[in-house]
């Protein structure tokens, strides 16, 4: 049986429902230009597709629609409940992790930031606190130690895709997903971290901050203060052991030529990065490893 569904998302997710066989009645699209957009009005009556609409104001309208399920792929702000309760089956959605884990806005940076091997993809209810919904469904991903957290978002989206895709498609056949409550216990945070929060601790072990690096890579990127300043460190990696006499956060020359600094456990080596602008709008300039040994070691000599 096919499906009335009310959309909220990005496009992708609602143009592969329409070629499953359902009807999308209603496609509320979370960010303006997003790719799919056009084809989706294409494909859709006119009145149907909306841009950053405000949901509560269109609860009603949609409430109209009678759908039988609300779904929900990488919306980004609060569903009210007026628009979740709107399904006749109720309302669900998809989070990129293994819930409870990693709950809130960004559990690539949290999973990778964790030194997680395993990540993947949850098919949840839609409640009123994000993410805390009984589950639907997963699917598992191995995390390959070079992954920074856009290449994990990158990989985690067919697999989000094809759950949603099931999990609507048992709906469909009448027989939806056993509902497994999440164990609070068992329950993380992911927020969204603020540019500032970024900033590299070289009193943490030089792997933990190897994984801060994957994790806040290409951008916004973690980052460390050169005197007055900004080195954004996007790709690097933990030596165990560091000389004799280097104290943390200390420069000093490495394998191959390259900087590394010394942490309360290990040092970590510089192999790219970025360097701030004298001025608000001048352009970051980017650095290889000689050139970021070169930059480093020459401010340490510099004193």
């Amino acid at each position: 049986m096919a499906l009335r569904i009310a959309f909220v998302g990005l496009p992708l997710a609602a143009l592969l429902l329409l070629g499953d066989g359902h009807e999308v009645v209603y496609a509320g699209i979370c960010r303006k230009g997003a790719i799919g957009t056009r084809r989706l009005r294409e494909r859709l009556p006119k009145g149907v597709v909306y841009v950053k609409p405000n949901l509560s104001a269109h609860a009603d309208k949609i409430r109209a629609l009678s759908p039988d399920l609300v779904v929900s792929w990488f919306w980004t702000s609060r569903i009210p409940a007026e628009v979740r309760s709107a399904g006749r089956l109720g309302a669900l959605g998809v989070h990129p992790s293994l819930l409870p884990r990693h709950r809130g806005g960004d559990p690539y940076f949290a999973a990778i930031d964790a030194g997680d091997a395993v990540t993947g993809v949850t098919a949840h209810v839609l409640e009123e606190d994000y993410d805390t919904g009984d589950v639907l469904g997963r699917k598992e991903l191995a995390i390959e130690p070079s992954w920074s957290a856009w290449r994990l978002a990158k990989r985690l989206d067919r697999p989000s895709l094809a759950l949603l895709r099931e999990v609507v498609a048992a709906y469909a056949k009448g027989s939806p997903p056993r509902r497994e409550p999440q164990d609070p216990s068992l329950a993380t945070a992911a927020p969204l971290l603020a540019d500032d929060d970024l900033e590299l601790d070289f009193g943490l072990s030089a792997e933990r901050l190897a994984r801060r690096v994957r994790a806040a890579s290409p951008y916004p990127g973690a980052f460390f203060w050169l005197g007055d300043d900004v080195l954004t460190v996007v790709r690097a990696h933990a030596v165990g052991s560091v000389p004799e006499g280097v104290a943390v956060g200390e420069a000093y020359v490495g394998p191959d030529g390259v900087a590394v600094v010394r942490t309360a456990e290990g040092g970590l080596a510089l192999l790219e990065g970025r360097l701030a602008g004298e001025g608000d709008d001048d352009e970051e300039t980017s650095l290889d490893a000689d050139a970021l040994a070169a930059l480093v070691l020459g401010a340490a000599a510099r004193g």
